[in-house]
C-alpha cells in the first residue's frame, strides 16, 4: 500500500527534492549541481521559482528592504505570492524540482504552502560542499554581504537591476562533487547579488522579546490560563518554546493545546519571519479542581 506522500507526488505529478543549509552555506551556489545531477529543471530558492536559468515567477527575497521581510518571503508567507507560484507550477508541468532551504521543517512548510508533496528525497549541504567551502561561503556571507542567486547575471540584471552586483563564472569536476567516474569538468555561472536588506543590516530579535510574544499569543488564544514559566532553546534548526501553563478544569486538554500550540508558532513566524522549530507545552496544574 502506498503512502499518503506517494499518493499527493500521484496526484499532483511533482517529484520534489530539496536542499538544507545553514544560511550562507551556499546552497544557491550548488543547487545547479545538483539539479543536474538529479535531471530537475526547476528550483524554488529565496521566494523565486526558476527553470532552465530562467525566473518564472515571484518575487526575491532579496529584493526586500529587511531581513525580516526576506525571511516572510523567502518562506511565501503572502498569499498572493504563494498563488502564483502554485498557479505557474500547474501550468509549466514541471515534473521534478528543488527546495532550498535552512532546516527541513522550512522546506516542508514551503512545499506544503505551494501545495507540493513533502520532499521525497533531502540532502544536507554537507553532503555536496566540503567544509572549507561551507567555511567560505559563510565568511563571504558575514563580512561582504555577499548572496548568491542560481540563475545568470543578465536574468538577474533584467528582473532587478537595482540589486545586482557582478557575476562569476567558475568550473567544478562533477567527480569530485559526485565522486562520478569519468565527468568533465563544467562551467557554471554564479550571479552574486548585494540584497537591499544587506545594505542596512540585519535585525535579530532578543530572547526577551520573543518571551513577551509568546506571553501575549497564550494570553489571546486561551484566557482562562496562567503561564507559570517560559523557557527558549536555541539550536541550528531555529527556536523551541517551552511554556509551563497551570490549565482550568473542564478544559478539553487535548484538542486546546494543540490549537494553542499552532497559534503561538503561526503568530511568532508571521510577525517576526523567524522560524518556531516547536512548542511544548507541560500542564502543571489543573486549577479549580475542589
Amino acid at each position: 500500500m502506498k503512502s499518503f506522500n506517494d499518493l499527493i507526488q500521484k496526484l499532483t505529478g511533482i517529484m520534489v527534492y530539496a536542499l538544507v543549509g545553514e544560511s550562507g552555506t551556499g546552497k544557491s551556489f550548488r543547487a545547479k549541481l545538483l539539479a543536474q545531477k538529479y535531471g530537475i529543471n526547476a528550483i524554488i530558492d529565496d521566494g523565486l521559482l526558476i527553470q532552465d536559468d530562467k525566473i518564472l515567477a515571484g518575487h526575491s527575497a532579496k529584493k526586500e528592504k529587511t531581513y525580516m521581510g526576506a525571511v516572510r518571503a523567502a518562506l511565501f508567507d503572502d498569499k498572493g505570492h504563494r498563488d502564483e507560484i502554485a498557479k505557474t507550477l500547474h501550468k509549466t508541468h514541471i515534473k521534478k524540482i528543488l527546495i532550498l532551504g535552512t532546516s527541513e521543517k522550512m522546506v516542508i512548510k514551503i512545499a506544503t504552502r505551494l501545495q507540493l508533496p513533502p520532499p521525497s528525497k533531502i540532502i544536507k549541504i554537507e553532503d555536496v560542499a566540503s567544509r572549507e567551502d561551507i567555511e567560505k561561503a559563510i565568511r563571504s556571507r558575514q563580512i561582504e554581504g555577499k548572496h548568491i542567486i542560481p540563475v545568470p547575471a543578465i536574468e538577474v540584471k533584467r528582473n532587478y537591476p537595482q540589486i545586482f552586483y557582478n557575476s562569476i563564472c567558475v568550473f567544478f569536476e562533477k567527480k569530485k562533487l559526485f565522486k562520478k567516474k569519468g565527468a568533465d569538468s563544467q562551467p557554471f555561472e554564479k550571479s552574486v547579488v548585494r540584497p537591499e536588506f544587506s545594505k542596512k543590516g540585519r535585525i535579530s530579535i532578543s530572547e526577551a522579546a520573543l518571551t513577551q510574544m509568546a506571553m501575549h499569543c497564550v494570553a489571546e488564544c486561551m484566557p482562562k490560563v496562567r503561564v507559570k514559566k517560559l523557557t527558549i532553546k536555541t539550536d541550528s534548526h531555529g527556536y523551541r518554546l517551552i511554556i509551563t501553563i497551570d490549565a482550568p478544569f473542564g478544559t478539553q486538554l487535548t484538542g486546546t493545546i494543540h490549537t494553542l500550540q499552532q497559534y503561538v508558532i503561526d503568530n511568532i513566524e508571521r510577525y517576526t519571519g523567524i522560524l518556531i522549530e516547536e512548542v511544548s507545552i507541560i500542564i502543571d496544574k489543573i486549577t479549580g479542581v475542589n
